[in-house]
């Protein structure tokens, strides 16, 4: 199972000198990826409602600066030499297709194949609005069609492509990405994400705590997983073959014991009750999970860090 962390791409953590700390210290740790959120713009006003809090409310803490996600990713990857880089997630639609098909490539490239492509189709309408990105109420279309034509550009020697939203033929797109193929990890919990998932990604990539659509037990978990391959055979594709990561936002005893099923809630309490978890997980399928680590500095996030695979990681 690989673990990784999230890369602050804000705040105090967010400055160059920060960020190449926690990244090579990661590495040195052994942990095996970074992750890296997408936000262009924050809208002062914002009236949709924000998946993963219960009041739907869009965090406070979540609205100030914010890097660029590509960019930050391929600085990221210039600064370390094994570690992996999980865009966590992309939302799809605010980037021009090819434009966004070949910046993903050059990341790959550059990365020597150190690239994940986690990708959701977005929450805030707001942010739609004023990136005048496609209409927000088609964003699902768009995401699908923006897929489908990044992988005709990553794998074909002649790309071509008509659809709804992209077109485009008798054009050269090399260098192609150095995986192939490049994965790309559908996050979302709902319906549509599932499908999406089973239809085009390489992988699943939720976050447990979505009120909405709860994964926050072993449970509940088994059965999202069992429905995704039942998707993914009825799409006519083999769920031996789709990769399993989860996304932790919290982890430790503040994390309230119990789920909404009355089950154990994933990532609560001891370090044994969380390696507990992780096992668990793995024999469910998991091939990756990563977490947010609390600190204020580079130097505390890393400890929580050294903490965890000490403390936890070694007794998976």
């Amino acid at each position: 199972m690989q673990i990784g962390f999230s890369a602050p791409s804000g705040g105090p953590l967010a400055t160059p000198e920060a960020l190449t700390r926690l990244a090579q210290g990661a590495e040195a740790l052994g942990f095996h990826y970074a992750t890296v959120s997408d936000h262009v713009v924050i809208p002062r006003e914002i009236g949709a409602k924000y998946p993963y809090t219960d009041s739907g409310e869009f965090p406070a803490s979540s609205r100030g600066e914010r890097h660029e996600l590509l960019t930050q990713a391929m600085f990221l990857a210039a600064r370390t030499e094994r570690l992996r880089i999980v865009t966590s997630v992309m939302v799809v639609p605010h980037r021009p297709a090819m434009l966004t098909a070949k910046i993903l490539s050059t990341i790959d490239v550059l990365s020597g194949g150190r690239l994940t492509v986690g990708i959701g189709a977005g929450w805030l309408r707001e942010e739609f609005e004023a990136l005048q990105a496609p209409d927000f109420d088609a964003r699902g279309r768009v995401t699908d069609e923006y897929i489908l034509a990044a992988r005709e550009l990553w794998t074909e020697e002649d790309p071509r492509f008509e659809g709804e939203f992209v077109r485009f033929g008798n054009v050269g797109f090399a260098p192609k990405p150095v995986q192939n193929p490049l994965p790309v990890w559908i996050g979302g919990e709902s319906g549509p994400a599932l499908r999406r998932a089973a239809r085009l990604g390489d992988g699943w990539y939720p976050i447990g705590t979505n009120p909405s659509h709860p994964l926050d037990s072993l449970a509940r978990y088994r059965a999202a997983v069992d429905k995704l391959h039942g998707l993914t055979r009825a799409a006519g594709r083999d769920p031996a073959a789709m990769a399993l990561a989860y996304r932790v936002q919290k982890y430790g005893p503040e994390v309230p014991a119990q789920a909404g099923d009355g089950e154990r809630r994933l990532f609560s309490g001891q370090p044994g009750e969380i390696a507990a978890d992780l096992r668990a997980l793995k024999e469910a399928g998991v091939g990756a999970v990563d977490l947010t680590f609390p600190g204020g500095t580079a130097e505390e996030a890393l400890d929580a860090m050294r903490a965890f695979r000490d403390t936890i990681l070694a007794k998976v």
